[in-house]
């Protein structure tokens, strides 16, 4: 990981919270991750199953870079998402394994979410790279929504006996200085 990056901060927005997750969140996370709909177009689309859901929590909990997203008003968990290393760019870091309740889908906590997070990722490292199934259209145009440039890396992996592929999204601080989440009030 690139060193002193805080890949657990506590990051405050207009309408979102961003703090470390805890294992006292388990349970609300899931009450999101359980709708199938989530997943429908993630290479790992059984996600909403208890036993899968579960290795996804213990595996964020292990790495220590996932954070909580809350509503302000109220403290309702919206969703989560994380700082991890990537081994594709030793000065970049990653963000991803981002899901938000389907209520909360096309309000703009997405942007919150991710300008906050970009917005601390890039104060101390140069760029920030996203991976995202190839197939999974709803991230991929989230991903251009926000500013992300597809780059020519890739990632295949199998799972379940078959090849899934991912593609990478890079921001930098040029581009998030110029680009649609600069300066955006939140929505």
């Amino acid at each position: 990981m690139v060193a002193g990056l805080d890949r657990q901060p506590v990051l405050t927005g207009t309408r979102l919270y961003l703090r470390p997750m805890a294992e006292a969140d388990r349970e609300g996370l899931y009450r999101i991750a359980c709708d199938p709909l989530l997943w429908e177009q993630h290479p790992i689309h059984d996600r909403w199953q208890r036993p899968v859901f579960d290795a996804m929590f213990d595996e964020a909990m292990a790495h220590a870079g996932a954070l909580v997203a809350e509503i302000n008003d109220g403290g309702e968990i919206a969703g989560s998402s994380q700082f991890r290393a990537t081994t594709f760019d030793p000065e970049a870091v990653e963000i991803g394994w981002t899901y938000l309740a389907r209520q909360h889908w096309g309000t703009g906590l997405n942007h919150e979410m991710k300008r906050l997070m970009l917005a601390h990722a890039l104060d101390q490292v140069p760029r920030v790279l996203f991976r995202v199934g190839e197939k999974n259209i709803r991230s991929r145009r989230a991903m251009e929504a926000i500013g992300g440039v597809l780059t020519d890396l890739f990632q295949e992996i199998e799972l379940h006996g078959r090849p899934i592929r991912h593609v990478v999204y890079a921001i930098d601080r040029a581009g998030f200085a110029s680009g649609p989440l600069s300066g955006r009030p939140d929505q």
